[in-house]
Protein backbone atom coordinates (compact mmCIF):
# COMPACT_ATOMS: atom_id res chain seq x y z
CA UNK A 1 0.00 0.00 0.00
CA UNK A 2 2.07 3.31 -0.72
CA UNK A 3 1.00 6.87 0.62
CA UNK A 4 -0.67 8.03 -2.59
CA UNK A 5 -3.42 4.95 -2.67
CA UNK A 6 -3.89 5.02 0.81
CA UNK A 7 -4.46 9.13 0.68
CA UNK A 8 -7.20 8.31 -2.13
CA UNK A 9 -9.14 6.27 0.06
CA UNK A 10 -9.56 8.56 2.74
CA UNK A 11 -11.20 10.73 0.55
CA UNK A 12 -13.90 8.12 0.60
CA UNK A 13 -14.56 7.72 4.79
CA UNK A 14 -17.73 6.64 4.45
CA UNK A 15 -17.52 3.97 2.36
CA UNK A 16 -17.06 0.43 4.21
CA UNK A 17 -14.05 -2.05 4.40
CA UNK A 18 -15.58 -4.04 1.57
CA UNK A 19 -15.34 -1.19 -0.77
CA UNK A 20 -11.97 0.16 0.32
CA UNK A 21 -10.78 -3.14 -0.26
CA UNK A 22 -11.83 -3.33 -3.63
CA UNK A 23 -10.86 0.19 -4.45
CA UNK A 24 -7.47 -0.89 -3.18
CA UNK A 25 -7.40 -3.99 -5.20
CA UNK A 26 -7.91 -2.21 -8.56
CA UNK A 27 -5.28 0.78 -7.54
CA UNK A 28 -2.76 -2.39 -6.52
CA UNK A 29 -2.77 -4.20 -9.77
CA UNK A 30 -1.44 -4.01 -13.11
CA UNK A 31 1.74 -1.54 -14.08
CA UNK A 32 0.05 0.88 -12.44
CA UNK A 33 0.06 -0.18 -9.35
CA UNK A 34 0.52 1.88 -6.46
CA UNK A 35 0.20 5.45 -8.31
CA UNK A 36 -3.55 6.07 -7.90
CA UNK A 37 -3.77 5.89 -11.90
CA UNK A 38 -5.69 3.68 -13.66
CA UNK A 39 -6.03 2.28 -16.76
CA UNK A 40 -9.24 0.07 -17.37
CA UNK A 41 -10.40 -2.21 -20.54
CA UNK A 42 -13.71 -1.84 -21.54
CA UNK A 43 -15.68 -4.10 -23.70
CA UNK A 44 -19.11 -3.43 -23.59
CA UNK A 45 -18.84 -2.16 -27.34
CA UNK A 46 -20.44 -5.51 -28.70
CA UNK A 47 -23.27 -5.24 -27.33
CA UNK A 48 -24.01 -1.33 -27.30
CA UNK A 49 -22.80 -1.13 -31.11
CA UNK A 50 -22.72 -4.64 -32.50
CA UNK A 51 -20.38 -7.53 -32.99
CA UNK A 52 -19.28 -6.71 -36.90
CA UNK A 53 -18.60 -2.73 -35.85
CA UNK A 54 -16.88 -3.92 -32.90
CA UNK A 55 -14.89 -6.63 -33.62
CA UNK A 56 -14.36 -7.43 -37.43
CA UNK A 57 -11.04 -4.58 -37.84
CA UNK A 58 -9.21 -7.37 -35.54
CA UNK A 59 -11.07 -10.77 -35.60
CA UNK A 60 -9.36 -12.07 -32.60
CA UNK A 61 -11.51 -9.67 -30.47
CA UNK A 62 -15.23 -11.96 -31.01
CA UNK A 63 -13.49 -14.50 -28.94
CA UNK A 64 -14.29 -12.97 -25.18
CA UNK A 65 -10.83 -14.41 -24.27
CA UNK A 66 -8.96 -12.15 -26.20
CA UNK A 67 -10.10 -9.42 -24.17
CA UNK A 68 -9.44 -11.19 -20.59
CA UNK A 69 -5.55 -11.62 -22.44
CA UNK A 70 -4.86 -8.54 -23.69
CA UNK A 71 -5.99 -6.62 -20.15
CA UNK A 72 -3.84 -9.45 -18.34
CA UNK A 73 -1.11 -9.05 -20.82
CA UNK A 74 -0.74 -5.12 -20.80
CA UNK A 75 -0.98 -4.64 -17.26
CA UNK A 76 -4.43 -3.26 -17.33
CA UNK A 77 -5.70 -1.93 -14.01
CA UNK A 78 -9.09 -4.02 -14.72
CA UNK A 79 -11.09 -5.58 -17.24
CA UNK A 80 -15.02 -4.68 -17.68
CA UNK A 81 -17.29 -6.35 -19.25
CA UNK A 82 -21.45 -7.20 -19.89
CA UNK A 83 -22.82 -10.30 -17.89
CA UNK A 84 -21.92 -13.07 -21.03
CA UNK A 85 -18.33 -12.14 -21.55
CA UNK A 86 -17.26 -12.61 -17.79
CA UNK A 87 -19.36 -15.81 -17.62
CA UNK A 88 -18.11 -17.12 -20.62
CA UNK A 89 -14.14 -17.16 -19.58
CA UNK A 90 -14.18 -15.99 -15.88
CA UNK A 91 -13.35 -19.08 -14.46
CA UNK A 92 -10.11 -19.07 -16.82
CA UNK A 93 -9.05 -16.23 -15.34
CA UNK A 94 -10.18 -16.50 -11.91
CA UNK A 95 -8.22 -14.04 -9.54
CA UNK A 96 -5.67 -13.10 -12.68
CA UNK A 97 -6.90 -9.00 -12.59
CA UNK A 98 -9.92 -7.41 -11.12
CA UNK A 99 -13.05 -7.57 -12.80
CA UNK A 100 -16.28 -4.96 -13.19
CA UNK A 101 -19.09 -5.95 -14.32
CA UNK A 102 -21.21 -3.80 -16.65
CA UNK A 103 -25.01 -4.03 -14.70
CA UNK A 104 -26.62 -2.07 -17.55
CA UNK A 105 -26.28 -1.49 -21.38
CA UNK A 106 -28.30 -0.69 -24.26
CA UNK A 107 -27.78 -1.23 -27.67
CA UNK A 108 -28.33 0.41 -31.45
CA UNK A 109 -30.99 -1.54 -32.63
CA UNK A 110 -33.77 0.54 -32.00
CA UNK A 111 -33.24 4.51 -32.38
CA UNK A 112 -33.91 7.04 -29.97
CA UNK A 113 -33.52 10.77 -28.62
CA UNK A 114 -34.22 9.27 -25.42
CA UNK A 115 -31.67 6.81 -24.34
CA UNK A 116 -32.05 4.67 -21.47
CA UNK A 117 -30.15 1.77 -20.91
CA UNK A 118 -31.75 -1.39 -19.47
CA UNK A 119 -30.64 -3.36 -16.06
CA UNK A 120 -29.05 -6.45 -17.98
CA UNK A 121 -27.46 -7.84 -14.64
CA UNK A 122 -27.15 -7.49 -10.87
CA UNK A 123 -25.39 -7.40 -7.98
CA UNK A 124 -25.64 -10.68 -7.22
CA UNK A 125 -24.44 -11.72 -10.10
CA UNK A 126 -20.82 -9.37 -9.73
CA UNK A 127 -20.26 -11.01 -6.60
CA UNK A 128 -21.00 -14.79 -8.07
CA UNK A 129 -18.22 -13.74 -10.51
CA UNK A 130 -15.46 -12.29 -7.87
CA UNK A 131 -16.01 -8.67 -9.06
CA UNK A 132 -14.38 -5.94 -7.40
CA UNK A 133 -17.05 -3.47 -9.55
CA UNK A 134 -20.11 -3.01 -10.77
CA UNK A 135 -20.25 -0.23 -13.87
CA UNK A 136 -23.19 1.67 -14.81
CA UNK A 137 -24.18 4.30 -17.77
CA UNK A 138 -26.33 6.91 -16.57
CA UNK A 139 -27.76 9.22 -19.32
CA UNK A 140 -27.97 13.03 -17.64
CA UNK A 141 -29.89 15.32 -20.34
CA UNK A 142 -32.49 12.40 -21.10
CA UNK A 143 -35.81 12.26 -20.66
CA UNK A 144 -35.12 8.95 -18.97
CA UNK A 145 -32.89 10.79 -16.35
CA UNK A 146 -35.34 9.82 -13.08
CA UNK A 147 -35.40 6.46 -13.77
CA UNK A 148 -31.97 5.99 -14.26
CA UNK A 149 -30.89 7.82 -11.39
CA UNK A 150 -33.10 5.87 -9.15
CA UNK A 151 -31.85 2.42 -10.85
CA UNK A 152 -28.09 3.51 -9.83
CA UNK A 153 -29.51 5.01 -6.34
CA UNK A 154 -30.71 1.33 -5.39
CA UNK A 155 -28.12 -0.90 -7.09
CA UNK A 156 -25.37 1.73 -5.32
CA UNK A 157 -26.77 0.88 -2.54
CA UNK A 158 -26.72 -2.67 -2.66
CA UNK A 159 -23.09 -3.28 -4.26
CA UNK A 160 -21.80 -1.13 -1.57
CA UNK A 161 -23.40 -2.95 0.96
CA UNK A 162 -22.31 -5.93 -0.50
CA UNK A 163 -18.05 -4.78 -0.30
CA UNK A 164 -18.15 -4.10 -4.55
CA UNK A 165 -17.38 -0.42 -5.39
CA UNK A 166 -19.35 1.47 -7.67
CA UNK A 167 -18.02 3.37 -11.41
CA UNK A 168 -20.55 4.69 -13.53
CA UNK A 169 -20.20 5.82 -16.88
CA UNK A 170 -21.92 9.63 -17.37
CA UNK A 171 -22.88 10.47 -20.99
CA UNK A 172 -24.86 13.17 -21.34
CA UNK A 173 -27.36 12.85 -24.41
CA UNK A 174 -31.06 13.93 -24.53
CA UNK A 175 -33.61 15.70 -26.71
CA UNK A 176 -32.14 18.87 -24.89
CA UNK A 177 -28.25 18.29 -26.19
CA UNK A 178 -26.92 19.20 -28.98
CA UNK A 179 -24.44 16.39 -30.58
CA UNK A 180 -21.84 19.16 -30.10
CA UNK A 181 -22.95 20.03 -26.37
CA UNK A 182 -22.89 16.45 -25.50
CA UNK A 183 -19.39 16.83 -25.25
CA UNK A 184 -19.53 20.32 -24.24
CA UNK A 185 -17.26 21.83 -21.14
CA UNK A 186 -20.15 22.71 -19.16
CA UNK A 187 -21.77 19.38 -20.00
CA UNK A 188 -19.18 16.93 -19.29
CA UNK A 189 -18.13 19.06 -15.95
CA UNK A 190 -22.07 19.02 -15.31
CA UNK A 191 -22.62 15.26 -15.71
CA UNK A 192 -19.11 14.06 -13.79
CA UNK A 193 -20.70 15.80 -11.03
CA UNK A 194 -24.04 14.36 -10.94
CA UNK A 195 -22.37 11.24 -10.80
CA UNK A 196 -20.39 12.07 -7.64
CA UNK A 197 -23.47 13.40 -6.14
CA UNK A 198 -25.16 10.50 -7.13
CA UNK A 199 -22.26 8.27 -5.01
CA UNK A 200 -20.17 6.94 -7.65
CA UNK A 201 -16.43 5.73 -6.64
CA UNK A 202 -14.81 6.36 -9.79
CA UNK A 203 -16.26 8.54 -12.62
CA UNK A 204 -15.87 8.01 -16.54
CA UNK A 205 -16.42 10.50 -18.54
CA UNK A 206 -15.45 11.57 -22.19
CA UNK A 207 -12.82 14.38 -22.78
CA UNK A 208 -14.73 17.57 -22.84
CA UNK A 209 -14.81 20.28 -26.04
CA UNK A 210 -13.99 23.76 -25.32
CA UNK A 211 -17.73 24.32 -26.32
CA UNK A 212 -20.35 25.54 -23.82
CA UNK A 213 -23.77 24.82 -24.68
CA UNK A 214 -25.78 26.10 -22.20
CA UNK A 215 -26.16 29.64 -21.91
CA UNK A 216 -26.24 30.49 -18.36
CA UNK A 217 -23.14 28.64 -17.98
CA UNK A 218 -21.61 30.27 -19.95
CA UNK A 219 -21.74 33.19 -18.68
CA UNK A 220 -20.14 32.11 -15.76
CA UNK A 221 -17.06 30.20 -17.56
CA UNK A 222 -16.47 33.81 -19.14
CA UNK A 223 -17.16 36.16 -16.24
CA UNK A 224 -14.75 33.66 -13.83
CA UNK A 225 -11.95 33.42 -16.56
CA UNK A 226 -12.70 29.70 -16.05
CA UNK A 227 -9.65 28.60 -18.30
CA UNK A 228 -10.69 25.93 -21.66
CA UNK A 229 -8.51 26.63 -24.08
CA UNK A 230 -6.20 23.90 -23.95
CA UNK A 231 -7.50 19.93 -23.27
CA UNK A 232 -5.47 19.55 -20.30
CA UNK A 233 -7.35 22.82 -18.85
CA UNK A 234 -10.88 21.10 -19.78
CA UNK A 235 -9.81 18.10 -17.72
CA UNK A 236 -8.39 19.84 -14.94
CA UNK A 237 -11.86 21.90 -14.86
CA UNK A 238 -13.71 18.26 -14.66
CA UNK A 239 -12.09 17.04 -11.96
CA UNK A 240 -11.78 20.03 -9.81
CA UNK A 241 -15.89 19.62 -10.50
CA UNK A 242 -15.74 16.16 -8.62
CA UNK A 243 -15.32 17.74 -4.82
CA UNK A 244 -12.27 19.20 -6.24
CA UNK A 245 -10.11 16.72 -7.21
CA UNK A 246 -11.30 14.28 -4.20
CA UNK A 247 -13.18 11.73 -6.52
CA UNK A 248 -11.25 9.56 -8.81
CA UNK A 249 -12.37 10.67 -13.05
CA UNK A 250 -11.37 8.67 -15.53
CA UNK A 251 -11.94 9.68 -19.23
CA UNK A 252 -12.96 7.85 -22.30
CA UNK A 253 -10.81 6.95 -25.41
CA UNK A 254 -13.69 7.48 -27.79
CA UNK A 255 -13.71 6.81 -31.57
CA UNK A 256 -11.03 5.32 -32.65
CA UNK A 257 -7.87 7.28 -33.46
CA UNK A 258 -4.13 7.46 -34.46
CA UNK A 259 -1.63 6.23 -32.39
CA UNK A 260 -0.03 9.93 -32.30
CA UNK A 261 -3.25 11.08 -31.67
CA UNK A 262 -4.55 8.93 -28.86
CA UNK A 263 -1.43 9.33 -26.91
CA UNK A 264 -1.07 12.89 -27.93
CA UNK A 265 -4.66 13.18 -26.17
CA UNK A 266 -3.44 10.94 -23.38
CA UNK A 267 -0.59 13.37 -22.48
CA UNK A 268 -3.07 15.75 -21.72
CA UNK A 269 -5.39 13.97 -20.00
CA UNK A 270 -2.37 13.59 -17.50
CA UNK A 271 -0.86 17.04 -17.76
CA UNK A 272 -4.81 18.30 -16.27
CA UNK A 273 -4.46 15.69 -13.11
CA UNK A 274 -6.67 13.02 -15.12
CA UNK A 275 -6.73 9.67 -12.98
CA UNK A 276 -6.38 7.29 -15.99
CA UNK A 277 -8.14 5.80 -19.22
CA UNK A 278 -10.60 3.62 -19.94
CA UNK A 279 -9.91 2.61 -23.59
CA UNK A 280 -11.74 0.09 -25.45
CA UNK A 281 -11.75 -0.11 -29.03
CA UNK A 282 -8.31 1.81 -29.65
CA UNK A 283 -7.09 -1.15 -28.25
CA UNK A 284 -8.50 -4.41 -28.74
CA UNK A 285 -9.32 -3.08 -32.39
CA UNK A 286 -5.50 -3.27 -33.24
CA UNK A 287 -3.55 -6.75 -32.98
CA UNK A 288 -2.08 -7.79 -29.81
CA UNK A 289 1.23 -6.53 -29.97
CA UNK A 290 0.23 -3.16 -31.48
CA UNK A 291 -2.34 -2.94 -28.90
CA UNK A 292 -0.21 -4.04 -25.76
CA UNK A 293 2.61 -1.46 -26.64
CA UNK A 294 -0.11 1.04 -26.89
CA UNK A 295 -1.79 0.48 -23.35
CA UNK A 296 2.52 0.49 -21.96
CA UNK A 297 2.63 4.01 -23.67
CA UNK A 298 -0.67 5.12 -22.43
CA UNK A 299 0.37 3.71 -18.72
CA UNK A 300 3.91 5.82 -19.05
CA UNK A 301 2.08 8.93 -19.61
CA UNK A 302 0.07 8.36 -16.75
CA UNK A 303 2.85 7.42 -14.55
CA UNK A 304 5.29 10.29 -15.66
CA UNK A 305 8.22 7.50 -15.91
CA UNK A 306 9.08 4.55 -17.78
CA UNK A 307 7.71 1.29 -16.65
Amino acid sequence: MTPRVREILSWYGAENIGVLTNMARMMNSGKLAGTGKLVILPVDQGFEHGPARSFAKNPDGYDPAYHFELAIESGCNAYAAPLGALEACGRDYAGEIPLILKINNSDVLYGSKAPISALTSSVEDALRLGCAAIGFTIYPGSSHRKQMYEEIALASREAKKAGLAVIMWAYARGEGLSKEGETGMDVIAYSAHIAAQLGANIIKVKPPTAHLEQAEAKKVYETQGIKITQLSDRIRHVVQSCYNGKRIVIFSGGEAKSTPELLEEVKQLAQGGAFGSIMGRNAFQRPKKEAIELLKNVMEAFAGKSL
